[in-house]
């Protein structure tokens, strides 16, 4: 893995492929493996750029009180380090749940830096009174219990119960990918998604192409608020998953695949 440096941190990614580029976000409590059952794919006509996220797989946490505003800056650093200044003048960007916040963030600053963007079990809307509540309850849980105790009750919930009775396997994959994080870095996460603002304007002013992936089962995006972003943008490219919770891309692998090729393929 290669690194820039952010504020003193080191921010590591993955480079691969060739063509033209895509940056791929990973949400909370993952790392950039999370797509790895799609960089095969991807990687003969695209060339993909995979962070981990800082406080995620071996990036170091930024300091301070954070927001998805510094997130989406640590990409633009790295953008300019390993994107535009290449020969590149814009590229796209596809985020999976805080991923995606962190994608409209980005794509509110600097829209004229994306060719498109996607959201992939994502939402432009600001937390409710409710989900703040969870949110607020999760940072309690992980203060006195840590990262460990947290995961095993929260990972489950990301997948259908299709999936948990079939692939079994996934739910211990995402646990140890996440178990290493700092329970530092969870809250830090949670504090920056709690105070984040509505984006949908972001949705209905972007006027180049959006990618928006629902799963039908996904109780973390709610498959009623996404069909309802999803008739926002002035051109879209929207799919629904049939037997996926949260994790859509793995656990329909190749459905995933075709709409994320089919979308880079119309837009490239």
């Amino acid at each position: 893995m290669a690194s820039i440096q952010f504020q003193g941190k080191k921010i590591y990614y993955r480079m691969e492929g060739k063509g033209n580029p895509l940056m791929l976000l990973h949400g909370f409590a993952e790392n950039g493996n999370l797509w790895n059952r799609q960089i095969e794919s991807l990687r003969e006509n695209n060339l993909l750029i995979v962070p981990d996220l800082p406080g995620s797989g071996s990036s170091e946490m930024l300091e301070g009180n954070i927001s998805i505003e510094d997130y989406a800056e640590v990409l633009k650093a790295l953008a300019d380090e390993v994107i535009l200044n290449k020969n590149f003048d814009s590229f796209c960007m596809i985020g999976h749940s805080m991923g995606g916040y962190i994608t409209l963030a980005f794509a509110e600053k600097y829209p004229q830096l994306l060719n498109s963007f996607g959201l992939f079990h994502s939402s432009a809307y600001r937390d409710s009174e409710e989900k703040v509540a969870v949110r607020k309850k999760g940072i309690e849980f992980i203060r006195k219990n840590g990262t460990e105790a947290f995961l095993k009750t929260s990972v489950p919930n990301l997948f259908s119960e299709e999936t948990k009775k079939e692939k079994p396997e996934l739910i211990t994959e995402l646990f140890d990918i996440g178990k290493n994080i700092s329970q530092e870095a969870l809250i830090q996460y949670y504090e920056a998604m709690i105070k984040r603002p509505d984006r949908t304007e972001v949705l209905r002013d972007f006027e180049k192409p959006v990618l928006l992936i629902a799963g039908k089962n996904d109780t973390a995006v709610p498959l009623q608020a996404s069909l309802e972003q999803m008739r926002m943008p002035p051109v879209s490219d929207v799919h629904v998953l049939p037997h996926s919770g949260h994790m859509g891309m793995w656990e329909e692998v190749n459905l995933s695949n075709s709409f994320l090729n089919n979308f880079l393929k119309e837009t490239n």
